[in-house]
């Protein structure tokens, strides 16, 4: 069995200059792992979250929890 490969993508939200992370959540139902990276960084170090921690997350971001950037 060949282990899957990240498909990273960027959200469709992030045309604020390049600050902005890629996710590959292909890896949330096989592996239960989202990894993250940033879209400048492609080729350094990244941060594999629990695909419930990245779930809790978006979920936080969507109701609004977080302030925005300064």
């Amino acid at each position: 069995m060949k282990a899957e490969s990240p498909r990273w993508f960027t959200s469709s939200y992030s045309s604020n200059g390049g600050n902005c992370v890629e996710v590959a959540t292909n890896l949330a139902a096989a592996r239960g792992i989202v990894p993250v990276r940033d879209s400048k960084a492609t080729h350094g170090p990244g941060v594999d979250l629990s695909a419930a921690a990245f779930s809790t997350f978006v979920t936080a971001v969507q109701a609004g929890r977080f302030a925005p950037a300064r």
